[in-house]
Order: C-alpha cells, then structure tokens, then sequence
C-alpha cells in the first residue's frame, strides 16, 4: 500500500527507488536510503549557433556525438542526390570517403568511426545498405523491402530497427528481418531508440500533408501508443531513447509558421515545450543525445539547403537530498 509522508502540509510520496524521469518541483521520500528528495529544473535548455557544414544539403543523415559526429548523403537541390560525407572532431568538418549510392530520406545510426545508413531514394526507392568504419563505406545485406521516407531507432552498425511504411525490419549485423508494425502508420516521422528491442516514433504524416503528433514504443515484439507531440509535425529531427527524447524542427501545413522551431523534450510519458531553434527548417539531420545534439542542414521555407548547424543543450537539472535541521 502506498504510504506519505507529510511535510509542511504537503504529502510526500514515499517509493522504494528514486523516480526514473522526475519532473521540475517533484519531491519523495525514499524508504531505502531513507532520505526525502526533490528534483528541480533551472531553465528550458538552449540552442547556439555551430559551425556549419561543408555542404548545403536537406534530408541528411548523422551520427555520433557533439564532439565526434559524421554526416553523410541527402538533396542539394530537387533531383540531386549526393554521396558526400564529413566528419566532425569538435571542432570543423572534414569531407572524407563518399557513399558508393547517392540517397535521401534514408535511415541511419551509429558513431563517427561506425555507422551504418539503409534504404532511402536515389533515382528510385532504395534497399542498399552501407556501413562505415572510419574510412571507407562497405555494401552489406540489403533490405528485405526498398523504402524511403522513415526513421531508424539509434543503435550500431549491429543493432538497428528501420520503421514506417511499406514495412518495418530489423538488423542483427548480418540480415534484416521484417517486424510488427506500428498502430498508426507514418511517413517522414521522427524518433529514437537504443537498440532493436528498444525504439519511440513520434509525429510524421498519415498521410502528407496530414501531421501526426502520434507517439509509439517498441518493446522488441510489439508497439503501444503514448502521449501525443504537443505539435503536430513531421520531416523533422528527433533522437534520444523511450525514456529521454527530443524532437525539433519539420513541417505542419496548418501551424503558422508552417515551419516550426518548437523544441520538445520526452521525459518517457510525456513531452514538454523547450526552447525554440533559430533557423526554421525541415528535412534537417540530427544526432547526439537528448542531453546533446547537433541540428545539421536542411531546408528553410524559401527553398534550397542548408550548411547551418545547432547545438542543443539540455536543461541544468538536479536532485537534491533534504537532511533535518
């Protein structure tokens, strides 16, 4: 039976391990340690301008971390598909081996030495998929379905989960297999995901122009449906796990602007506005953490791509124990 604990007035909930995902102001006692906790929340995050890439380009791929990163193919322009790829050390970009296919709207994970990127569009829907291993790209097994205009869970070049429409699949590091499907299937979603047993999509379009502000976990056999995006978009960027995401900029042809720079935060049962980013655009790549993360490229409202980077910071959290005076 749950018990409280009063203090001052207020009832103080007492649990046997500290809350997973605390929110701002949120206070326990914990019955193990036998201490009283609270967790608070100083600001709403930032973004700051980075530096940007060596090639303007939308639908773009990305991996890594802020400090160690690769970004990899996407659109120039309408009709082009490139195969340039860059590196980033933490402090500049650096064009290293291109993709053997030029692709947009594909999937991709991984780190800056290890990544791997499946499906997308070229001249037609793609299956080929590439992996990297810090200096060159290598065709493995394709996908059992060619598909464009999805997302992948962020795993490894081992351990990755491709999901949106026509199907889902899976890859162990040497094949894919197709999976269940999600309740409501979307194009041009966003999402994030440790490995494949593990994944969250959010938003998309059911169908285009029709933004979703659907949000889904994958437990490795099936999917559920979560809290709602408190806005509706798709074509966006978006990472993280089932407990700790992001999602940020795309496109919802009913928002004004229709380009939105609202920044959402998923604590796993619900998500909560952060700060906005600067460059309004959709199409964009991403990759880091829900801690910290690169916005890369992309395309504004007037048309064309982006060199543009941001860098997200998450909010200053802490928790604190109270001892007795």
């Amino acid at each position: 039976m749950t018990t409280y604990k009063d203090i001052r007035g207020t009832h103080i909930k007492t649990v046997t391990t500290d809350p997973p995902a605390p929110v701002n102001g949120q206070m326990w006692y914990n019955s193990t340690s036998q201490v009283m906790k609270g967790f608070t929340s100083n600001d709403a995050g930032s973004w700051a301008s980075g530096t940007a890439i060596n090639t303007a380009r939308f639908y773009i791929g990305g991996s890594g971390t802020v400090t160690a990163g690769l970004a990899w193919g996407g659109q120039t322009a309408p009709g082009s598909k490139v195969t340039n790829n860059e590196t980033w050390n933490g402090t500049s970009w650096t064009e290293v081996a291109d993709l053997n296919t030029g692709r947009r709207s594909f999937g991709g994970t991984g780190t800056s030495t290890a990544a791997i990127t499946a499906g997308g569009y070229s001249t037609t829907n793609l299956a080929v998929t590439e992996t990297w291993n810090g200096s060159s790209w290598t065709e493995v097994a394709d996908l059992n379905t060619a598909k464009t205009n999805f997302w992948t869970s962020r795993g490894s070049t081992t351990v990755m989960l491709v999901y949106g429409p026509p199907t889902n699949e899976s890859f162990n590091g040497s094949s894919w297999t197709e999976i269940a499907e999600p309740n409501t299937n979307r194009i041009q979603l966003m999402g994030g995901g440790a490995d494949n047993t593990s994944a969250l999509a959010f938003g998309g379009y059911t169908p285009a122009p029709a933004a979703s502000a659907t949000t889904e976990s994958y437990n490795g056999s099936s999917w559920t449906e979560l809290s709602d995006l408190n806005l509706a978009r798709g074509n966006g960027a978006g990472l993280g796990t089932v407990t700790s995401a992001l999602c940020f900029s795309g496109y919802n042809a009913t928002t004004s602007p229709d380009y939105p720079t609202e920044t959402e935060e998923w604590n796993g049962s619900s998500w909560t506005e952060r700060t906005d980013h600067s460059t309004n655009r959709s199409a964009g790549g991403s990759f880091g953490t829900a801690e910290a993360c690169f916005l890369i490229g992309g395309s504004p409202p007037s048309g064309g791509a982006l060199t543009t980077v941001e860098e997200w910071t998450a909010p200053a959290t802490s928790t604190v124990t109270f001892t007795a005076s």
